[in-house]
């Protein structure tokens, strides 16, 4: 960790002398080093902590490259807590890795039998996704992808509680993967049905013109596809992310994003950067200003409230008590409201939540590490690569203060439990 600790104090020197360009480039170097660090070490390209360190550090030395007008330097708090929280991750997850491995139990053969449950799993939640997807289409009287001239048009299709179930079709490509991977035996006529779910299921997102549940869905696939198979090549995030392009480029259009609309918000230096770069530029750097924003702009802590978001959204109780729900967000610019991980824990309770929720999520994740080295359930699988995504997005948004986060959660592991109850009824032969 010297290494990081040299660099980040180099990147956080040269940005005080407004070389920003130097800056940036020790920064991303830092997370280069970690995450080779423990790649060659696990020879795991889906590492979980290695995945945290890449693009948590990763987008932070990017955003400190300040290519946007809108960027500022930041507050010696700012730079204290990304510090901390990569710290704070990375020795309770070194720490609760080791003692996990000492006592691991003998790592489990993958069960069999599993196929029954997946299939009708997977028939069963793309049929409800449909459905929510219909219900909201039939009940406000518009499908997004059919509609011009309306840049937020997605912002307004949604019904609340509906929407979960319509956005839950994020899961199938994923679902699919493991079933096609861990059954050999699928019969034509189960693939073709499979096929075709996948392909509403990839539709769904395309119709509500969602680039993100567009690209959620895919990279989760290929990440479930990496665990399942044992094929770990960082080459597949590459092909995935290619395919990806021209979906991308077709839903911006879709959602009336046009080059003029979007370097108007997006207020780059070089007012001649091509759009493909000033847009994930943006999406990527703005989110570490916005937590600046919020360090220098908070005047007084939630304590606990703002976290606890899912819990006010998923009950209901937002509607019935609108002040639980009611705290302003502090970004550099209206329109762009996309925040970090851990911009909710330091809302919460400042630098120690922002450490305490680090800490927690080390835990969870050398947890989860050790638990899908068991095999078993293969829907394991599946929520490590929620988290990997997840930990790839670290710089995106406050997953694990967002409803869906945890609905998506919910939904898996309720076909973990399904798949293993048709497993135990049907009681297979293993072979």
């Amino acid at each position: 960790m010297l290494a990081y600790m040299i660099l980040y104090g180099a990147g956080m020197f040269f940005a005080s002398c407004a070389h920003y360009y130097m800056s940036g480039c020790c920064i991303i170097l830092a997370a280069c080093y970690l995450y080779f660090r423990d790649y060659l070490k696990s020879r795991n390209p889906l590492h979980l902590r290695g995945l945290f360190c890449a693009f948590w550090v990763g987008g932070q030395g990017i955003s400190c490259l300040k290519l946007s007008r809108l960027q500022t330097n930041w507050s010696l708090e700012t730079w204290v807590c990304f510090f901390a929280a990569l710290m704070v991750f990375w020795i309770s997850y070194e720490c609760v890795s080791k003692k996990i491995g000492t006592n691991s139990k003998t790592v489990e053969e993958q069960d069999l039998g599993y196929g029954l449950g997946l299939f009708t799993a997977i028939l069963l939640l793309t049929a409800v996704c449909a459905a929510a997807f219909t219900l909201e289409a039939v009940v406000l009287g518009y499908i997004p992808f059919f509609v011009r001239g309306v840049p937020h048009a997605y912002s307004y299709f949604h019904i609340s509680g509906v929407h979960y179930f319509t956005v839950s079709c994020v899961l199938v490509p994923s679902m699919s993967v493991v079933l096609f991977v861990t059954e050999k035996k699928l019969s034509i006529g189960k693939k073709i049905v499979i096929g075709i779910a996948t392909l509403i299921a990839l539709a769904i997102p395309v119709l509500c013109v969602s680039r993100f549940q567009l690209i959620f869905s895919v990279i989760l696939a290929v990440l479930t596809f990496m665990q399942v198979s044992g094929v770990k090549k960082i080459r597949y995030l590459f092909m995935a992310a290619g395919t990806l392009i021209p979906l991308y480029v077709i839903l911006t259009i879709a959602r009336s994003h046009d080059v003029t609309y979007l370097n108007g918000i997006f207020e780059m230096k070089n007012g001649n950067t091509p759009i493909f770069i000033t847009q994930p530029y943006m999406y990527i750097a703005n989110n570490y200003d916005n937590f600046n924003c919020l360090v220098e702009q908070l005047s007084e802590h939630t304590l606990g409230i703002k976290g606890l978001f899912p819990l006010w959204a998923l009950t209901g109780l937002k509607f019935i008590k609108p002040e639980l729900v009611a705290f302003p967000l502090y970004t550099t610019k209206e329109e762009l409201t996309t925040v970090t991980l851990f911009y909710d824990a330091y809302y919460d309770f400042g630098m120690i939540g922002v450490c305490i929720f680090a800490g927690l999520l080390g835990i969870f994740a050398a947890w989860l590490s050790k638990r899908v080295e068991k095999r078993g359930n293969p829907f394991w699988q599946v929520f490590y690569g929620q988290a990997a995504l997840y930990f790839m997005l670290s710089f995106f948004t406050t997953w694990y203060s967002n409803p869906t986060t945890w609905f998506y959660f919910a939904a898996t592991g309720a076909a973990a439990v399904y798949v293993e109850i048709i497993r135990r009824v049907q009681k297979p032969k293993l072979s």
